[in-house]
C-alpha cells in the first residue's frame, strides 16, 4: 500500500504540479489552504505533508502546529518563496523535518521524502524494539504470582530507581539476570548498556582483562588496546552473574572500583572514571566463603548493600500453572504449531518434583513437550521417569502403595497397571524385555497389554 501525502498550497498550479510528480509513486491529497488541511488531517492518516509558509488565512506554521499535535503525526515538510534561515529554524523547531525553497526542484523533494520517510520507519523500528524489551524485562515480565516472588518484585521496584549495588542470590536457573535485567529496564539507565559477564566461564586469567580491558603490551598476546566490560557498561548496568567464582586479585579491582568507582586497564597505572551501576548475583553462600577464606569480607560488604534472594521453583509451586502454559504459548507460536493440552494429573506429578534445574528445566520441559505432542494432550503417561522417582523427584519414599495415589485419591486397577507399566518401559529406555522382567512378567502378557494400551509404548 502507497504512502500518503498531503499537499497544502493555495496556488493551483504548483499543487497539481506536485501532485502529477508525485502521484504515481504515492496516494496523494490536496488542500488549497489550512482549514482544508485540517479537515483531511483529522479524517485521514497521512505519512507526509507537504505545505507552503505563506497562504491566504492561515499560515504554514499552523499546519505544522496541527499536524503535530495529531495521535500519529505525519513527517511535515516545509516549502516556501521566502526562504531564510530564521523561516527554516522556526519550522524546525515547531517540529518540520525538513525546509524547501520554491520553485520546487522535484527531484530533490522526492529524495527528501524517501529519506524522511525511511528516518520513520528507523523511528518505527526502534520504538518497537524499547517496546518489546521494556514488555520482556518489566515486572510484569517475571511470570508468577507466589508470595516469595511479589517479594522479589516489591523489592525491584523500590531498588531500580536507585544506583545501589545488588546482590542476587538464588540456586541455578531460577531467573537472577531477568532480575537483574528488570532492574536495569526500570532504572534511569534503560536506554544505555546492559553488559552481562558470566564470570564462571572465564579463567581467571582471562577474567580480570575482560573486565578492566589492558593496555598494548601489558601480557604476552597483547598485540593492542583492549577495552573491558566496565567501559563498555559506561552510563548502564554490568551484570557479574556468579561473582563467587572470580579469584582473590580480581576481587580487590572490583573492591577498588566499588570505592572508587574508577580502575586502572591492566598494564596501565592510569585511573579510568566510569559511570556503572553493578548487579551480582551468585549461586553459592558467600558468607561461607568468607568464614573459609575464599571470599573477601570488605568486598561482600560493598556487593551486600541490597540482597535479592531468587527463591527455587519447588518454593513457588503455586506459580508452576502460570509458568508452564505461559511457556507453552511462548515455544507454540515460536515453532509455528498448536499449544498442548496439560492433562490435570500431569500438574498433580509436577508439583511433587523438586525441580533442581529451576526455571530453567521447566522452560526446557515445556519446549519439549510441545515439539513432541504437536498440538496434543500431555498426560502423566508422557512423563519421564524421574518425576516419579522417589530419590530425585519432589514425593517422600514411601513405596507402591503411595505411588497409586499421586492425586490425593486411589486409583483405579486398571490406572494403577498402566502408571507401572509406562514407568517400567521409561526406566528400560523402551526395552520391553527388561520392562517385562523389571514387572516380573512375561514378554507375552507386556504385549498383549501394550497391545490393549498402545499409548503406553514409549517407542511407539
Amino acid at each position: 500500500m502507497p504512502e500518503t501525502i498531503l499537499i497544502v498550497d493555495d496556488e493551483k498550479h504548483t499543487r497539481e504540479g506536485l501532485m502529477l510528480a508525485l502521484e504515481e509513486t504515492y496516494d496523494v491529497y490536496c488542500a488549497a489552504d489550512a482549514e482544508e488541511a485540517f479537515r483531511l488531517m483529522e479524517s485521514e492518516p497521512f505519512d507526509v505533508v507537504l505545505t507552503d509558509l505563506r497562504m491566504a488565512g492561515k499560515s504554514g506554521m499552523r499546519v505544522i502546529d496541527r499536524a503535530i499535535s495529531l495521535p500519529n503525526p505525519p513527517i511535515v515538510i516545509m516549502m516556501t518563496a521566502y526562504g531564510n534561515v530564521e523561516t527554516a529554524v522556526e519550522a524546525m523547531k515547531r517540529g518540520a523535518f525538513d525546509f524547501l525553497t520554491k520553485p520546487v526542484n522535484i527531484e530533490k523533494l522526492e529524495i527528501l521524502i524517501r529519506r524522511a520517510l525511511k528516518s520513520r520507519q528507523t523511528e518505527d523500528t526502534v520504538k518497537e524494539l524499547h517496546e518489546r524489551l521494556d514488555a520482556k524485562f518489566s515486572f510484569e515480565g517475571i511470570v508468577g504470582n507466589s508470595e516469595s516472588l511479589r517479594d522479589v518484585i516489591d523489592k525491584v521496584r523500590l531498588v531500580a530507581p536507585t544506583r545501589t549495588t545488588v546482590l542476587v542470590e538464588g540456586e541455578t536457573g531460577t531467573g537472577k539476570e531477568l532480575v537483574a535485567q528488570a532492574i536495569h529496564q526500570n532504572s534511569n539507565r534503560a536506554r544505555r548498556p546492559f553488559v552481562a559477564v558470566h564470570c564462571a566461564a572465564l579463567a581467571a586469567n582471562l577474567l580480570e582483562s575482560e573486565l578492566f580491558g589492558h593496555e598494548k603490551g601489558a601480557f604476552t598476546g597483547a598485540m593492542e588496546r583492549r577495552l573491558g566490560r566496565f567501559e563498555a557498561a559506561d552510563g548502564g548496568t554490568l551484570f557479574l552473574d556468579e561473582i563467587g567464582e572470580i579469584d582473590a586479585s580480581t576481587q580487590v579491582k572490583l573492591l577498588r572500583f566499588l570505592e572508587t568507582r574508577s580502575f586502572e586497564r591492566l598494564g596501565s597505572v592510569k585511573p579510568v572514571q566510569v559511570d556503572v551501576r553493578l548487579v551480582a548475583a551468585t549461586n553459592r553462600d558467600l558468607d561461607v566463603m568468607v568464614r573459609e577464606g575464599g571470599f573477601r569480607e570488605d568486598l561482600l560488604y560493598r556487593l551486600n548493600v541490597v540482597k535479592l534472594r531468587m527463591p527455587p521453583l519447588r518454593e513457588r509451586t503455586d506459580d508452576l500453572p502460570v509458568l508452564l502454559h505461559h511457556f507453552i504459548a511462548r515455544f507454540a507460536k515460536e515453532n509455528g504449531i498448536e499449544p498442548i493440552e496439560i492433562d490435570p494429573s500431569v500438574m498433580t506429578v509436577l508439583k511433587r518434583y523438586r525441580w533442581p534445574g529451576n526455571i530453567r528445566e521447566l522452560r526446557n520441559f515445556a519446549e519439549n513437550a510441545v515439539v513432541m505432542k504437536r498440538g496434543g494432550k500431555l498426560t502423566e503417561y508422557d512423563l519421564d521417569a524421574k518425576f516419579f522417582d522417589h530419590g530425585g523427584g519432589g514425593r517422600a519414599s514411601g513405596g507402591r502403595g503411595q505411588e497409586a495415589s499421586l492425586s490425593g485419591n486411589p486409583l483405579s486397577m486398571e490406572e494403577n497397571e498402566k502408571r507401572l507399566l509406562r514407568n517400567a518401559l521409561v526406566k528400560t529406555g523402551g526395552n520391553r524385555t527388561q520392562a517385562a522382567k523389571l514387572l516380573g512378567m512375561s514378554r507375552r502378557t507386556l504385549h498383549r497389554k501394550l497391545h490393549q494400551w498402545p499409548e503406553l509404548d514409549v517407542c511407539g
